[in-house]
């Protein structure tokens, strides 16, 4: 199994306000879901509701709840990450999508960060990214982009690749 934790942080790693997004970054958005479709996604329950149409299409939906009776429309509810990892196969590209405490129990198993960096600090923020330790994470990538106007304020598409021991 490949785990991948994609994201798009703020200038302070803030990832979101209200269970939403803190960013409207449509060319984010697209790159979500090619790099996500076909694959698996593993997120909270919170973020699940907060998909303004429930499961997305075309991917392996997984949700983390300690609520044993949770039923979600076109999902698979395991109650740890542990779990929910467990259920995958062995060549399964499992992208975690959030929130906040998921990505800070994930990222000592992680492989890879697929990070949208944005030049902004948002000015509400309620959930962290945590932090990118340079020892553990080495940078394979960056793709800066400029504010234009579909977006507010200059973003990178930043990869990072977890440091051979």
């Amino acid at each position: 199994m490949y785990l991948s934790l994609i994201a798009a942080i703020d200038r302070n790693r803030a990832i979101g306000y209200e269970n939403k997004l803190l960013f409207w970054l449509p060319n984010d958005l697209k790159r979500f879901k090619t790099l996500t479709t076909g694959h698996t996604i593993l997120m909270g329950r919170k973020t699940f509701e907060s998909l303004p149409k429930g499961a997305l299409p075309q991917r392996r939906n997984v949700v983390l709840s300690t609520d044993k009776s949770l039923q979600l429309p076109g999902a698979e509810v395991f109650p740890t990450l542990e779990d929910a990892l467990a259920s995958c196969c062995p060549d399964e590209h499992v992208y975690i999508i959030g929130g906040a405490s998921l990505y800070h129990h994930a990222l000592p198993l992680a492989d890879e960060l697929c990070l949208t960096e944005i030049d902004a600090e948002a000015p509400h923020a309620d959930a962290w990214f945590p932090p990118i330790d340079p020892a553990l994470w080495q940078e394979k990538s960056r793709d800066a982009r400029p504010a234009d106007e579909k977006h507010p304020c200059p973003y990178a598409f930043v990869d990072y690749v977890r440091r051979k021991a």
